[in-house]
Formats: structure tokens, C-alpha cells, sequence
């Protein structure tokens, strides 16, 4: 029974009106100053992002991961594989997309240095769409292949940023929400309708495979990275929206090893 009221605290008339006086003059001040913040263009503070970040103090081991069926982007004889295991909703992975992925492109890539493969860890607890936008980009994939997979993957995240901060390369700063409805449009303007193929559930068990196979290599959040000598089935594990350096750092190792 709560009772911390008139029994457990009592003050004064003049010690009342004392606190009330501070109170309200600290409201004005602190009211004050996020006026004047938000004057002079300082951002208000954003929810924090809900998924996998940098852990800076996580050493890299060396796990198991294959590249099974999946989607590649690059030379599929590139000397070194990049396993990506990601959710198409996470914020994390979307940065990642964003702000690394462009230089790993630039500079691996599309120099025939590398191949990324991307494979799916939709966590529905926390992004309910990552399920359905996997399932969409397999839906892609059956229509037009790998390149067909890579544009609906560039397009889900592209439009994600738009929904949260107004550009497809923006700054990405929240989770994003979207429809079924979304993704059949999306795929359209690709050029491809996928809506009875999303509808069934067709590749549900495809991206249940890929879920299992990120718990086997000790993935728990997103987005989750195995870098590889190709062929090996194991290399080293980036838990987290690392940045161009790390990455930089792990292939040039293994391209010199």
C-alpha cells in the first residue's frame, strides 16, 4: 500500500511554495534551452535503433559457414566470399548497406576480388517485415536470378531509407515500416510481380534454412559476417554494422595469406 504522501514526507507551507518556485523555474530553463537548440538546428535526440551494433571489444573468431544456394553478388570465382547473413528490416544491416557495403563494392568487388553472398536472419520479434521482404527477394530471384536478387535487395533498403529520412541514401536512424503491399510494388517497379509467389509462402522454408544455418555458425543478431577463403566453408565472424576498415583489414589478410 503506497503511503508515501502526507505521512512519510511533510513539508512547510513555505518550504512548498520554495520547491514549487525551483521546479517551475527549471522547467522554463531546460524548455528554454531545447527551443534555442532546436533554433540553431540541433537535432532533437532519436530512439536508439533496435538490432546489432559494433562491438568494438569483440575479437574476431573463426567460424563455420556455407555458402549454400544463395544469391552472389560479384565473380563467383572471386578468391574470397563475404557470407552475409542479414534482415531486410534491421536498421543495422540498412547502415551497413548504406555506409560500407558502397567501398566494398568499389573496391573488391567489382574487382573481381571478392563475392558476396547474402543469406537471411529475419528476427520477426523485432522487425515483423524482415520475413516477408526475405520471401520477396526470392520471389525476385525465381523471375530474373542473382542480378534480379541484388536490384530487389539495393530496392527494399533504398525505399527504407526514404521512409525514414526522405532519400535513398540517407541517413538511417530508425526502424522503417512497410507493407506486403510495399514489396509487390517495389518488385513491380523492377519489373516483376511476385504477389501470388509472396501470397503462397513458397520460400519460406528457404529463409528458415538460411536462419538455421546462421544459429549453427553462432550468429545471434544482424547483421552477421563470415569472411572466407572461398571454398574453405569457414573464416572469420563480424558480429555488427562494422565499418570499410575492418573489412578492409580481414580481406586484405586472407587475400595475402
Amino acid at each position: 500500500m503506497e503511503e508515501e504522501t502526507t505521512s512519510t514526507i511533510t513539508l512547510k507551507k513555505s518550504d512548498l511554495w520554495k520547491y514549487s518556485t525551483l521546479f517551475l523555474l527549471a522547467v522554463v530553463v531546460i524548455g528554454g534551452f531545447m527551443m534555442m537548440n532546436a533554433k540553431n538546428g540541433t537535432p532533437s535526440p532519436t530512439p536508439t535503433i533496435t538490432g546489432n551494433d559494433v562491438n568494438a571489444g569483440t575479437q574476431p573468431s573463426i567460424v563455420k559457414a556455407s555458402v549454400d544456394d544463395d544469391a552472389v553478388l560479384g565473380d563467383k570465382n572471386a578468391p574470397i566470399t563475404i557470407v552475409e547473413f542479414s534482415d531486410y528490416q534491421c536498421p543495422f544491416c540498412r547502415k551497413f548497406w548504406t555506409e560500407t557495403l558502397p567501398s566494398i563494392e568499389k573496391e573488391y568487388i567489382k574487382t573481381g576480388k571478392v563475392k558476396l553472398v547474402y543469406r537471411d536472419l529475419p528476427l520477426a520479434q523485432l522487425h515483423p517485415m524482415a520475413q516477408a521482404s526475405a520471401e520477396a527477394a526470392e520471389c525476385v530471384s525465381e523471375k530474373g536470378g542473382d542480378a534480379a536478387y541484388f536490384k530487389m535487395h539495393d530496392k527494399i533498403f533504398s525505399e527504407q531509407n526514404i521512409i525514414d529520412s526522405g532519400s535513398a541514401t540517407g541517413a538511417v536512424t530508425k526502424t522503417a515500416t512497410y507493407t506486403n503491399d510495399d514489396l509487390k510494388k517495389w518488385a513491380k517497379d523492377l519489373g516483376y510481380d511476385i504477389s501470388s509467389c509472396l501470397d503462397s509462402g513458397k520460400y519460406k522454408s528457404e529463409v528458415a534454412k538460411d536462419s538455421a544455418d546462421a544459429s549453427a555458425a553462432g550468429i545471434q543478431g544482424t547483421p552477421g559476417f563470415v569472411i572466407e577463403k572461398s571454398g574453405t566453408g569457414q573464416g572469420t565472424l563480424l558480429s555488427g554494422a562494422y565499418p570499410f576498415s575492418q573489412f578492409q583489414q580481414i580481406i586484405d589478410q586472407q587475400l595475402a595469406a
